[in-house]
């Protein structure tokens, strides 16, 4: 269910909204929409088999709050010491997807599991019980949870890189601009395509229904849950990835973000891909100049 905003959109404007009157062309779409919906659900759920991507390898599913969805999938390989950690948060417009679902986790299992990095993904509570900083607040959790107990899986916390796609993208921007909402710091995060680097400024232009579930009508909260309007130089560093192929241009917000960590001092780099943005997701991991572009920027913040 990770994917599938996109479609979401088409079937409100289109299905739903009355876009298309007629009933049996809409009954068409609305069918086509299930069948690929059902295909995605089918194949992010898929089980993935740790052992073929390393002998050795384990998967253990722990909780780091009271709630169901407080959990955390960790997946170590054979023999760790002193290894460096990834911890990966879906995304899914902050209401859907989950740890487990193959376009989030098989890709970059296949990569940094067999280099000798514990991998860890996140669930959280989603709309519509929290909304998004609130939500950030359960990732923040969850990483505590990470620094504390990495040491038992043979990590290091200080080695810990923090990894989000989508709204997951916007969570851990939000909490690597203010790292006091976790408390110790860690060692950089890569933000992979989230079109809401300002809050305020995604409000005040037309934007999609669901961001208004996340994010409310209240602007004290648009700046609370702002990754731009929360940045100082105590942030933690990042490797900002955005998609060119977007309608919606996230790469203009990520621009702006990164002007204004420029412009006191620091760096921010920016990776804008020519992928959806689901690819940038999926296909990081496999073999390309965009998988070795941010496994250096992985690869030199976790020595």
């Amino acid at each position: 269910m990770k994917r599938f905003l996109g479609s979401l959109v088409v079937v409100s404007l289109v299905i739903t909204a009355g876009g298309v009157t007629a009933g049996p062309l809409r009954d068409r779409l609305g069918a086509k929409f299930q069948d690929r919906l059902q295909a995605k659900q089918a194949e992010e759920s898929r089980p993935i088999d740790v052992q073929a991507i390393l002998p050795g390898a384990r998967k253990q599913t722990l909780s780091y709050g009271a709630d169901a969805r407080q959990a955390i999938d960790i997946y170590t390989p054979p023999n760790t010491h002193d290894a460096p950690v990834i911890v990966m948060v879906h995304g899914g417009a902050w209401k859907v997807g989950d740890k487990a679902n193959t376009g989030s986790v098989e890709n970059k299992l296949k990569y940094w599991l067999p280099k000798g990095y514990v991998f860890v993904s996140v669930n959280y509570r989603m709309l519509p019980d929290i909304m998004a900083y609130e939500q950030a607040e359960d990732v923040a959790a969850a990483l505590r949870y990470v620094q504390s107990h990495a040491g038992g899986w043979g990590a290091r916390s200080d080695r810990l890189i923090l990894m989000g796609h989508s709204a997951g993208a916007h969570i851990v921007a939000l909490l690597s601009s203010n790292p006091a909402m976790v408390g110790q710091k860690w060692a950089g995060t890569v933000v992979l395509d989230s079109a809401v680097m300002s809050v305020p400024d995604l409000m005040s232009h037309r934007h999609l229904g669901f961001y208004d579930e996340a994010f409310g009508a209240d602007k004290a909260y648009w700046l609370k849950a702002s990754p731009m309007d929360q940045w100082t130089t105590a942030a933690v560093p990042m490797l900002v990835v955005c998609s060119t192929k977007r309608k919606d241009r996230p790469c203009d917000q990520a621009k702006a973000f990164q002007t204004k960590v420029t412009q006191a001092g620091q760096a921010m780099p920016l990776l804008p891909q020519d992928l959806t943005h689901e690819e940038i997701n999926r296909t990081l991991g496999l073999p390309s100049a965009y998988t070795l572009a941010v496994d250096h920027f992985v690869t030199s913040h976790v020595k």
